[in-house]
């Protein structure tokens, strides 16, 4: 079937046409009416590659029925990739509808006598060809910005765990969409494997399904999320466990903004590195309950804290707390035993315990907190709290 005479009319008219169809969706389409004026020329240069690309089509055999020849993504090139970004894939198929609808109540003023059935079919399979060209397109789109996205949240999280100025962060989130809706909250694990734009997909999806936001990055075999918006970054992280390899998840304390999350970012770094050491921690776990741990690693922010928090507390509170302690511990944690080392009435520990665990917030009769105070209680003893105006060793 050759449409020769057809072929010189719809070249003729592919300007005319592409106009017509830009004024239709003007007024058909109230959101085509709103875009900026570049876009609306981005729009019409790709209506008139797509008049220009229907008459190539068919000369190269494209409008038989038993032709395999497909419309090129070319028709698309005209318009930057920019506009990929700006209208979705429904709302360009919405566009591709109008424009062929167009055509088609031209086909009488464009088809040679004879020729207007063979026209109309023609049409109809070149608007199926150039709907499955505008997918490709999306799809090469949402490839290419998912690639550059995983590589912007990776240098995002790099700066976070650098300490990088809030500037820095603030301009890297904003190239994101990153809203900042507080609180925010980091969360490390082990990454599943394979392509870092895969593993960070598999995050969103579930993300999205809670309602928080997300960025995250692979660095090395560790997967770094950085959580906001979320009012229990613990229950968030849990959700989003399908999204992690095995082994321990490990979630940083809560901040108000991403200005703040270095501090949330190096505690998960931290109590990740240190989780291997309680092989029965809930996943996720919290930093902040991996203290001892973290000392024990070398982590000096989890030291400062068990000297300040715990150990500067007992000290403050009185000395019988730090004598009860000792011999509860002594006493392998009977409490009979402990008070007749000290010459009190059992009554008098069970008190004393309490208090303990009242001041520091760790309680001595359950075993993971009692280990925690006696690791406060080496860490405060091996770095002593120097009062206040006294010089400390490195100053005398």
């Amino acid at each position: 079937m050759e449409l020769t005479a057809t072929l010189r009319r719809i070249e003729r008219a592919a300007g005319a046409l592409a106009t017509a169809s830009v004024v239709r969706m003007d007024e058909s389409l109230p959101w085509f009416r709103e875009l900026p004026a570049e876009q609306r020329s981005w729009v019409m240069l790709v209506a008139q590659a797509g008049a220009r690309s229907l008459v190539e089509w068919l000369g190269s055999g494209g409008g038989t029925t038993d032709s395999t020849q497909e419309v090129s993504d070319e028709v698309f090139a005209t318009a930057p990739l920019a506009l990929a970004r700006s209208i979705s894939l429904q709302q360009t198929v919405a566009l591709i509808k109008v424009t062929i609808d167009v055509v088609e109540e031209q086909v009488s003023h464009l088809a040679a006598p004879g020729e207007e059935q063979q026209l109309r079919e023609a049409v109809l399979r070149f608007s199926r060809e150039i709907a499955f060209a505008a997918a490709r397109v999306y799809a090469r789109a949402a490839e290419s910005r998912g690639s550059w996205d995983a590589r912007l949240q990776a240098l995002l999280v790099d700066a976070l765990l650098r300490g990088d100025s809030p500037d820095v962060l603030a301009s890297r989130a904003a190239a994101l969409g990153w809203a900042d809706a507080p609180p925010v909250a980091v969360a490390v694990g082990r990454s599943p494997g394979g392509e870092v734009s895969a593993v960070l997909h598999t995050v969103y999806r579930y993300a999205r399904r809670i309602g928080v936001e997300v960025i995250g990055g692979v660095h090395g075999d560790r997967l770094v999320i950085v959580l906001g918006g979320a009012a229990d970054p613990m229950a968030a992280t849990e959700k989003l466990l399908p999204g992690f390899g095995d082994g321990p998840v490990v979630v940083g304390p809560a901040v108000p903004s991403l200005d703040e999350a270095t501090d949330s970012a190096r505690a998960a770094l931290a109590g990740y590195r240190a989780a291997p050491a309680w092989p029965t921690a809930p996943r996720p776990v919290p930093a902040a309950d991996l203290l001892p741990e973290r000392a024990l690693a070398g982590d000096a922010e989890a030291r400062r804290r068990l000297r300040h928090d715990v150990y500067a507390a007992l000290v403050r509170a009185g000395g019988e707390l730090l004598e009860t302690l000792d011999a509860f511990f002594a006493a392998g944690g009977t409490l009979e035993s402990a008070a007749r080392a000290l010459f009190v009435h059992p009554n008098t520990v069970r008190y004393r315990l309490r208090r303990i665990a009242e001041v520091t917030g760790f309680s001595p009769l359950t075993p993971r907190d009692a280990f925690a105070l006696q690791v406060a209680l080496t860490v405060g003893r091996l770095d002593p709290i120097v009062p206040a105006g006294v010089p400390g060793p490195s100053q005398k």
